[in-house]
Formats: C-alpha cells, sequence, structure tokens
C-alpha cells in the first residue's frame, strides 16, 4: 500500500529536518582540523569548546519535548531548522574560538527539539508509521554521511572555512521554506480519544513516568546507552583529526592550499556510509535474538576495535581503511538494538518520555568523551585515547551482561516489565 498524500508531506518534511540535523551535527568535527590550525588552540580546549556545543543536542531533548506538547511539533522543526541555519551562518562571521563556541552552542540549542519534534509528528500525524520511521532513519543515515563529506568537499575547493560554514547552513533555510509552506494534518493518525486528551506533561505525570522508568530495567538500559554515546561522540568527533595526522596519508594530500583537510576526511566519510549497512544488519538482528545479547556483542567487538586502531596505524592505508570500514558497520549496528532495548524494557504510557531520556544519554552525557578525549591526546598519547575508549565499550559490555543476568535471575526490573505488559 502505498502513502497517502498526508503521509507522503509528513515524509517530505520529516525526512529533510532528519537529514540535517545530522547534516550539521557530522560536519563539525571536520570544520574542528580546521580550527585546531586556525585559531592555535590546543586539542583540550577545543574539546571542551565542541562539547559545550554537541551537550545541548542531548541534553535538550526532555525540554523540547514538553515543548513540543505545548506547541506543536511542525512549529518547533520549523524553528529548529531556522536556528541551526542562524547558528552556521554564527561561525560563518566568527573571529575566535569563543565566537566558534558560540556558534556551536546555539547549533545544540536549535538541533536539541528535532528528535521529540519529529517522532511525535510521525507517531501522531502517519498512518503507516513503520514506512515512514524506515525512511525517516535513512534520511538520518543520509545526513550523517553528506555533512562531512560536503564539508570535506568544500574545504579541498576553497581554504575560506567561514565561506564553507555559510554553504552549509543553505540547505537548513531551504527546508524550512518547504516546511512552512506543507499542508498536512499533524493528528491524523490520533484516534478520537487521543486527539481530545490533554498531552501536555504535568509535572507529578513527569515525576511519577520518570520513577517507574528509573526503577526498572530501564536505568541500565540508560546508563548502557550513555556508554556508547560516550563511545560515540568521542570516536566520531577525533578521528578524521587522528586520521588526518597519520604517515599513510602524507603522500595523499589533496590540498596544498589548506592544511586541514586530507583523504583522511573522506575514509571518515566511508565509515558514515558504510554504518548505514551496520544500522541495517542490527535492525533485522531485533528480530532474531534477544536485543541485550545483541548490544553485549558489538561492545565487546568495539573494545577490541579501539585497542587495535594504534597497531593498524602502521600497517598502511590499505589496512586503515579496512578499519574505519569496520569500525563503521558495528558503530552503527548499536543504534537499533539499544532503541528496541529501550521499547522492550519501558512502559507504553511513558515510551515518549523513555526516549526523550534515551536521547539525554546518547547526546547529551556522549559530549563528555570529548571533553575527556581532547584532554588525554593533548595530555597523554594517541594510544591512551583509543584505551579510554575502549573502556567505555567494556563498561556498556559489562553492563549489557549484567542486564541479561537481572532478566533471568532478578525482580528488581519487574515494576517496569509489568508496567510494560499491561499498557502494551
Amino acid at each position: 500500500m502505498g502513502l497517502n498524500t498526508n503521509d507522503r508531506t509528513i515524509a517530505s518534511f520529516t525526512m529533510a529536518g532528519h537529514s540535517l540535523v545530522h547534516w550539521f551535527e557530522t560536519s563539525i568535527p571536520i570544520f574542528l582540523v580546521v580550527w585546531l590550525a586556525e585559531f592555535d588552540v590546543s586539542v583540550a580546549l577545543a574539546g571542551v569548546i565542541v562539547a559545550l556545543g554537541y551537550a545541548p543536542f542531548g541534553l535538550g531533548a526532555l525540554p523540547g519535548g514538553i515543548l513540543v506538547d505545548r506547541y506543536g511539533p511542525k512549529r518547533l522543526i520549523l524553528l529548529c531548522l531556522v536556528g541551526m541555519s542562524g547558528s552556521f551562518l554564527v561561525l560563518a562571521l566568527a573571529t575566535s574560538i569563543y565566537a566558534v563556541a558560540a556558534g556551536l552552542i546555539c547549533w545544540g540549542v536549535a538541533a536539541s527539539v528535532y528528535h521529540p519534534a519529529g517522532l511525535a509528528l510521525i507517531s501522531t500525524g502517519v498512518e503507516e508509521r513503520g514506512t515512514v520511521f524506515a525512511w525517516h532513519g535513512i534520511a538520518g543515515n543520509a545526513g550523517i554521511a553528506l555533512g562531512p563529506f560536503a564539508a570535506a568537499t568544500l574545504l579541498f575547493l576553497t581554504d575560506q572555512w567561514h565561506l564553507v560554514a555559510g554553504i552549509l547552513a543553505v540547505p537548513g533555510f531551504v527546508a524550512a521554506a518547504y516546511g512552512f509552506r506543507a499542508d498536512f494534518d499533524s493528528t491524523a493518525a490520533e484516534s478520537e480519544a487521543d486527539a481530545d486528551a490533554d498531552d501536555a506533561l504535568s509535572l507529578g505525570e513527569f515525576l511519577t513516568n520518570s520513577w517507574i522508568l528509573f526503577t526498572s530495567a530501564f536505568a541500565l538500559v540508560f546508563a548502557i546507552i550513555a556508554f556508547e554515546g560516550l563511545y560515540y561522540r568521542g570516536m566520531l568527533t577525533f578521528l578524521p583529526e587522528i586520521l588526518h595526522d597519520l604517515p599513510a596519508m602524507e603522500s595523499l594530500t589533496l590540498s596544498a592550499g589548506l592544511e586541514g583537510i586530507s583523504p583522511g576526511d573522506y575514509i571518515y566519510v566511508a565509515l558514515l556510509v558504510v554504518g548505514m549497512g551496520g544500522q541495517y544488519v542490527g535492525g533485522k538482528l531485533t528480530d532474531r535474538i534477544p536485543s541485550e545479547r545483541g548490544l553485549a556483542a558489538i561492545f565487546a567487538i568495539l573494545a577490541l576495535l579501539a585497542l587495535a586502531f594504534v597497531p593498524i596505524m602502521s600497517m598502511g592505508l590499505v589496512s586503515i581503511v579496512l578499519f574505519c570500514v569496520v569500525l563503521g558497520f558495528f558503530l552503527f549496528a548499536t543504534q537499533p538494538l539499544y532503541q528496541d532495548a529501550v521499547a522492550v524494557h519501558t512502559p507504553a504510557k511513558a515510551r515518549g518520555l523513555s526516549y526523550g531520556y534515551t536521547y539525554v544519554g546518547k547526546f547529551g552525557i556522549g559530549p563528555v568523551s570529548i571533553a575527556i578525549g581532547g584532554f588525554v591526546l593533548g595530555g597523554f598519547s594517541t594510544a591512551m585515547f583509543f584505551g579510554v575508549l575502549a573502556a567505555f565499550a567494556f563498561i556498556g559490555m559489562t553492563l549489557t551482561t549484567g542486564l541479561l543476568v537481572a532478566l533471568n535471575h532478578a525482580s528488581w526490573w519487574e515494576t517496569g516489565t509489568a508496567a510494560t505488559k499491561s499498557s502494551d
């Protein structure tokens, strides 16, 4: 069955929004390479500044969800698109690392509302939810790959990074203009009872539902997602800079006019593209095995990959490319698995809130690893940095294994499980 007109319009609007959130998000590490050279700052300071930009992206998910309930998802998505593009215009005008910090913080605040708004719009306005959620995810993956590809390519063509930041802002304004004119019913999929209900979450309901979540298995799931976020954000933020400095890249320098850009940026993009395959396989695994088992196995692989990077660095370009391909596959394979774990271990009445907390764990706590990574890379060594990432993955594996054991032998999670069954 094909999508009806309302579903297609919402799909187009949310796909544009989702792809652009990640378009901006994943282009930032490419600029990090240039900012280090442009402003002559330490890796530690640059790491803290980028972390300050990424942190609101996750921490704003909960207040973003409250704003969505109060003002509607379309309005919030439009503000998100305009805000993100405006923030990159701030970057385009930045003349100091502190102005860069201001632009990044503005971007994080604006971007934070997208996921609760986009997911809410699809869930309430679309009849064929599964199909639209699938395309929505594909669009996000496309943005993850195209953002750094566009940034690296434009920086290869011109050494004016301010101009590149301004160019990257344009698609957001175009998408906002489309969304402003788009006509759709954001409540088409709601039942009459749901449509008449007061969707605003009171403080009492927020506290009650939060208590239900964090006295159930979701508490462990949240911790697992936080450590996955620490590994994910630390790896994706500093990998372009690390690849850029490898001896294997010296013979392949693409531009003499811009010291910051190298073939390593395109290897990084290849990692993100391969991640699409990882997400697909991870999604298929959720239908075949318990998500906790899949997560434990992938965490173990990610820990081994982090430990293997330093010896692989000296093996030549082919080995580095193959490593990045494998890393990209498994790094993104975790996402559908932990998303499924959230659904399994939360009651339906608190599902939206649970995914809000999920983004706090993933994108709010995750940026801490940027500050940690900058400190380690600046004061210690690359080997120590990857050791820290391996530790994050090992802790994630341990927590996931603990959840499996708890599900088999304990009863502390039964409140959440019983609530899930009764609500579903």
